[in-house]
């Protein structure tokens, strides 16, 4: 893994494995292990009672302790609490806390989790209430992000969500940031941004150093995403269509991905294993060619920090022709994580997008009349099992068509030295008619939105 993610979890790696158990008179020798042993959470839920949730408690719950699971803990028990309002100073009761630091003790726990993001102070004070490290949903997905983070520029947006996160959060058990990170939060600075100024704590001058690296962060990424801004604007002028996959975490996108175009990118049973965009040619029945690309996946609660960070990342959907939302059709929570993902499709701009819904994972289902069903519920989606490429025929027929619908109808003259314009109106439209003349080629026809552009000098 590169030197950005290291910097981005250097400063406080948030899931770190235990040391494995040193050879003692109470541990046979063939009993031991050199494996470093998991960090033991225990998780923490909270419901108010009134509270309008698109989750229920328990399963919000189910996958907070998957997403420990992904980060590379053990997960030693949860407990859930229902109450008259969260309270501000701790999010539990009083009572809950003492019960907690008990069980705590009890079953060695390394690390509470909670299922909601802590404020600041509440963190502080039920940290110093448990005398454990606590930690909340938003720090787990962060913690998971940076190690999936494989390219540059996925290590820079972590990284950017990390140091925003925990600015706030920054005590002394944080001091002397610089070291720790080998300085690495000033790189890039100005000589001597990492000396403590008159005065100044250490607490003080971590903050400064932090504040310091989200700027240059931002710099840096602002550059991604001009550089990626102009790679769309390059697309749009060939004016192939672009379909982009989205769906919640797991839900078989880079599998789809790879079974339409054999791109090769992993695609495993594990939240988050896709980060980066991945963009690769299809071509379509009837003989066109788009370019499908595969995103980021959500989850519900996704935090603020990564959505703005992985802003040039998301942009890839919002300039996309069709939206392609890929469901995991077997999960319980099916109908909730649907819900989850058009609402952070809202969230970043692309609600208003044409979109099909992909019913993924059918294979999974032994009833036909069961397959039937789900599909009559979600109208106009397609059944298939990306896995197993069933249904993925059907699927790029409606894609064709979907795209087909949003085509425009021109009428152009195109001057035969405009050559490979004639070429991409035929390749990427659809000719009624083609007519030679003296000047050029009198082109009637439809066309993607993304040619038009190009095809404007001519129009008739």
């Amino acid at each position: 893994m590169n030197g950005c993610v290291r910097q981005a979890t250097e400063f406080a790696p948030l899931v770190a494995p235990r040391k494995a158990p040193q050879e003692g008179r109470t541990i046979p020798k063939n009993l031991q292990s050199t494996a470093p042993e998991p960090e033991r959470f225990y998780l923490v839920g909270a419901e108010a009672k009134g509270e309008r949730r698109a989750w229920d408690l328990e399963d919000s719950m189910a996958e907070l302790a998957q997403l420990a699971e992904t980060a590379g803990a053990a997960v030693i028990g949860q407990t859930r609490q229902r109450m008259d309002g969260i309270n501000p100073a701790t999010y539990i009761g009083k009572g809950k806390v003492e019960e907690l630091k008990l069980l705590g003790v009890e079953l060695g726990a390394d690390a509470f989790v909670f299922d909601d993001e802590l404020s600041p102070a509440q963190q502080r004070n039920l940290e110093r209430a448990l005398e454990v490290k606590v930690l909340d949903r938003t720090a787990l997905i962060l913690d998971i992000f940076a190690k999936h983070a494989q390219t540059r520029e996925g290590a820079l947006q972590v990284e950017l969500a990390q140091y925003e996160y925990r600015l706030p959060r920054l005590t002394k058990a944080w001091t002397n940031l610089a070291q720790q990170t080998g300085g690495g939060a000033a790189r890039g600075g100005a000589a001597g941004v990492g000396l403590r100024g008159p005065g100044e704590t250490q607490l003080e001058t971590d903050r400064r150093l932090v504040r310091h690296r989200i700027t240059m962060l931002k710099k840096d990424l602002e550059q991604v995403r001009s550089q990626r801004e102009q790679y769309r604007s390059h697309r749009r002028q060939q004016g192939v269509p672009v379909v982009s996959l989205v769906g919640y975490t797991n839900a078989g996108k880079s599998t789809l991905l790879n079974a339409l175009t054999g791109a090769g990118v992993l695609a495993t049973d594990r939240l988050f294993a896709t980060l980066d965009p991945v963009t690769r040619r299809l071509s379509l029945p009837g003989g066109k060619e788009v370019l499908l690309t595969d995103t980021v996946g959500f989850i519900q609660k996704l935090p603020t920090q990564l959505v703005a960070a992985f802003r040039a990342t998301l942009e890839e959907i919002t300039q996309a022709d069709l939206i392609l939302h890929v469901v995991d059709i077997t999960h319980p929570n099916s109908e909730q994580q649907i819900q989850t993902v058009e609402r952070v499709l809202a969230e970043i701009g692309a609600g208003g997008k044409p979109m099909l819904v992909a019913l993924n994972k059918v294979d999974l289902i032994k009833d036909p009349l069961q397959t039937q069903r789900l599909v009559a519920d979600h109208a106009g989606a397609v059944a298939i099992s990306a896995l197993r490429s069933r249904g993925t025929e059907q699927l790029l027929f409606r894609i064709e068509s979907a795209l087909a619908e949003q085509m425009v109808p021109v009428r152009a003259r195109i001057p035969y030295a405009a050559n490979e314009l004639i070429a991409a109106f035929h390749r990427l439209g659809v000719v009624i008619t083609d007519r030679a003349g003296a000047k050029g080629v009198l082109l009637d026809g439809k066309v993607p939105p993304g040619l038009l552009s190009r095809l404007e000098p001519y129009l008739e």
